[in-house]
């Protein structure tokens, strides 16, 4: 669970300070949009405040809810943040090559009509975007059902590791090296996200089973011999793709489903940003 609180706040925080470096970037290089900058800021503070109000409206939800009705929640939350992730993926693939574009567009509009407050506008949704979905995927992994080791104080702390890891990286590839480029960073992390996803939504039948919506079956096959899903390297590629040493048919019925989805859906965007682009 760790690793997967790590890598989450890792790749979202990063794309975060894209987004926030495209937009100061901007603003600094114009003269006539200085003014403008203190409602930046300001935006980016509220959409990292508007983050942090989700989270605490999830919390204050949940505890409210019965016991059943807290299972039927988190269960929900999984899924969602399994629809989320692969949404995310896929959205970028779409969208990155213009993102940057898109925001400065957007920002010279803005700053064209003197209209300050849209700049406040638009960096907040930037941020409430990355935000949000940081919140969701977070609860989703929390209520994945598996403990983590060391409580609250391990869970904080991955957070701030994976936030610190940001900082690093985004420093990295700002350099522009060759072996670390956005493309590259992108590209791994998109896998990696799906992977995750992957496990999202195989914790999701898990708990459906556990509701009774879904049949209980025996395991179709164990390779816990070669390689458990409860031991120490085991348990961490379950965590972060949804191996189980032991399937049952709904299982590996979530797994076909899962990846048939994603390699159609995925072949055919290709496909249509080519035509686009040609």
């Amino acid at each position: 669970m760790l690793a997967q609180i790590l890598f989450i706040v890792w790749r979202e925080s990063v794309e975060a300070l894209l987004v926030i470096g495209i937009l100061a970037a901007w603003m600094a290089a114009n003269d006539a949009a200085a003014r403008g900058r203190r409602y930046l800021w300001g935006g980016v503070l509220a959409g990292i405040a508007a983050a942090f109000a989700l989270a605490a409206i999830l919390m204050i939800f949940a505890a409210e809810l019965s016991d059943e009705a807290q299972d039927w929640f988190q269960t929900g939350l999984v899924l969602l943040a399994g629809v989320l992730i692969v949404q995310m993926v896929f959205w970028m693939q779409a969208h990155g090559r213009s993102l940057k574009r898109d925001l400065q567009s957007g920002l010279a509009e803005a700053a064209r009509r003197r209209h300050w407050w849209g700049i406040f506008t638009l960096a907040l949704i930037a941020v409430a975007r990355e935000g949000s979905e940081t919140v969701v995927f977070l609860y989703g992994i929390l209520s994945g059902g598996a403990e983590a080791a060391g409580g609250l104080p391990a869970v904080i702390g991955a957070i701030l590791a994976g936030f610190t890891l940001a900082l690093a990286t985004y420093g990295l590839l700002q350099m522009g090296r060759r072996w670390l480029s956005w493309r590259l960073f992108f590209r791994i992390t998109e896998i990696l996200l799906l992977l995750l996803a992957c496990q999202m939504f195989t914790s999701g039948a898990e708990k459906l089973i556990g509701l009774g919506i879904l049949p209980f079956d025996d395991p179709l096959w164990n390779t816990g011999w070669f390689l458990s899903d409860s031991g120490r390297w085991g348990g961490l590629l379950a965590g972060l793709t949804g191996y189980r040493a032991q399937p049952g048919a709904v299982t590996v019925t979530v797994w076909v489903l899962y990846w048939a989805v994603v390699v159609g859906f995925g072949s055919w965007q290709s496909r249509h940003i080519r035509a686009r682009v040609a």
